[in-house]
């Protein structure tokens, strides 16, 4: 069996983060959010600083396919290396997330790692949500601001995310369709979201491997 890696996409003041790494307490593994930029700049040779800047920026579609047929043929093609430095760091998350699954069982916060690891069994991706009124709570209580700029944050930071996502995982960003689990930390708060998702986790590593044993029984049979 594959390591087990839990996807956090998350709301701005969903408290995603906050889940993230509640989840990865309960499994005794690493929570990758910020820390994935460190790992990136690591393995790339990029200075960490340029992933900072150009962290869950968007681009263009046109430019997405660019970067992704770039990844199929190898980072020492001209393309790649007359590629813009905004792609090139994307690159190097998207090739980040796929070592760190490979390495071990962790929870990586946002970053299109659950479309990285698209191909992994074991992988599970989640979306936290919350009510509005609690996400503008959770922001103002962050960044010290009134009702109007936490609101204005929140719609700027998720426009950003979503735009992200979207280009470079061809799939919705907060659409249920595109997760295994989607959880309104509203209703269920912190640590109620934290068991649905190791439930959630542990079943779906049942039903992988009880797939996986089916072949085997019809070879016996």
């Amino acid at each position: 069996m594959s390591n087990l890696v839990i996807t956090i996409g998350r709301q701005c003041g969903s408290r995603g983060k906050t889940i993230g790494k509640k989840v990865a307490e309960a499994l005794g593994v690493k929570c990758y959010d910020k820390e994935l930029l460190t790992e990136a700049a690591k393995h790339s040779g990029l200075c960490e600083e340029l992933f900072e800047t150009h962290d869950e920026k968007p681009t263009n579609s046109f430019l997405y396919s660019l970067v992704m047929d770039t990844y199929s043929l190898g980072y020492t093609t001209s393309a790649y290396m007359d590629m813009p430095i905004n792609h090139k760091i994307f690159l190097a998350q998207f090739d980040t997330i796929k070592k760190l699954a490979d390495q071990e069982s962790c929870v990586i916060v946002g970053r299109c790692a659950d479309y990285a690891l698209a191909d992994y069994p074991d992988t599970v991706s989640v979306f936290i949500s919350a009510d509005e009124v609690d996400k503008i709570e959770r922001i103002k209580e962050l960044h010290n601001v009134n009702d109007a700029k936490a609101r204005d944050i929140m719609i700027k930071l998720d426009k950003k995310r979503s735009s992200y996502y979207n280009y470079y995982a061809s799939k919705r960003w907060g659409d249920s369709r595109s997760y295994d689990l989607c959880i309104n930390s509203s209703a269920v708060g912190i640590d109620g979201a934290v068991k649905i998702i190791l439930e959630f986790a542990k079943l779906k590593q049942e039903q992988n491997k009880a797939k996986a044993a089916k072949p085997e029984e019809k070879k016996e049979s």
